[in-house]
Protein backbone atom coordinates (compact mmCIF):
# COMPACT_ATOMS: atom_id res chain seq x y z
CA UNK A 1 0.00 0.00 0.00
CA UNK A 2 1.05 3.70 -0.59
CA UNK A 3 0.09 6.75 -0.06
CA UNK A 4 -0.71 9.96 -2.24
CA UNK A 5 -2.37 13.24 -1.72
CA UNK A 6 -5.48 12.25 -3.54
CA UNK A 7 -5.55 8.68 -2.16
CA UNK A 8 -4.18 5.52 -1.46
CA UNK A 9 -3.09 2.50 -2.81
CA UNK A 10 -3.70 -0.68 -2.13
CA UNK A 11 -2.76 -4.18 -3.24
CA UNK A 12 -4.88 -6.71 -3.95
CA UNK A 13 -4.57 -10.25 -2.74
CA UNK A 14 -4.64 -12.82 -5.28
CA UNK A 15 -4.28 -10.11 -8.14
CA UNK A 16 -0.32 -9.38 -8.53
CA UNK A 17 -1.60 -6.94 -11.60
CA UNK A 18 -4.02 -5.13 -10.46
CA UNK A 19 -3.68 -1.66 -9.38
CA UNK A 20 -6.32 -0.26 -7.05
CA UNK A 21 -6.98 2.78 -5.12
CA UNK A 22 -8.95 4.06 -2.59
CA UNK A 23 -9.47 7.85 -3.48
CA UNK A 24 -9.60 10.44 -0.41
CA UNK A 25 -12.56 12.21 -1.98
CA UNK A 26 -14.74 9.08 -1.83
CA UNK A 27 -13.81 8.43 2.16
CA UNK A 28 -16.18 8.95 4.94
CA UNK A 29 -15.36 12.56 6.27
CA UNK A 30 -13.05 12.96 9.56
CA UNK A 31 -11.58 8.90 8.62
CA UNK A 32 -8.15 8.53 9.08
CA UNK A 33 -5.96 6.86 6.63
CA UNK A 34 -4.95 3.54 7.06
CA UNK A 35 -1.10 3.24 7.95
CA UNK A 36 1.43 2.07 5.30
CA UNK A 37 1.11 -2.14 5.36
CA UNK A 38 -2.36 -2.15 7.35
CA UNK A 39 -4.67 -4.83 5.61
CA UNK A 40 -8.07 -3.33 4.73
CA UNK A 41 -11.34 -4.78 3.45
CA UNK A 42 -13.43 -2.11 1.24
CA UNK A 43 -15.96 -2.25 -1.85
CA UNK A 44 -15.13 -2.08 -5.28
CA UNK A 45 -16.77 0.82 -6.87
CA UNK A 46 -15.09 0.84 -10.05
CA UNK A 47 -13.23 -1.50 -11.86
CA UNK A 48 -11.73 -0.95 -15.94
CA UNK A 49 -10.60 -4.53 -17.39
CA UNK A 50 -8.13 -3.42 -19.71
CA UNK A 51 -5.81 -1.87 -17.27
CA UNK A 52 -6.70 -3.57 -14.40
CA UNK A 53 -7.38 -0.34 -12.18
CA UNK A 54 -10.04 -1.36 -9.71
CA UNK A 55 -11.19 2.29 -7.47
CA UNK A 56 -12.26 0.73 -3.79
CA UNK A 57 -14.57 2.56 -0.94
CA UNK A 58 -13.21 2.23 2.36
CA UNK A 59 -15.88 1.24 4.95
CA UNK A 60 -15.66 3.85 7.75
Amino acid sequence: MGRQRFGVFIRVEGIPNAVALAEITAMPRGMELPPLGAHVEGTVIDHAHHNHQVKIRLPG
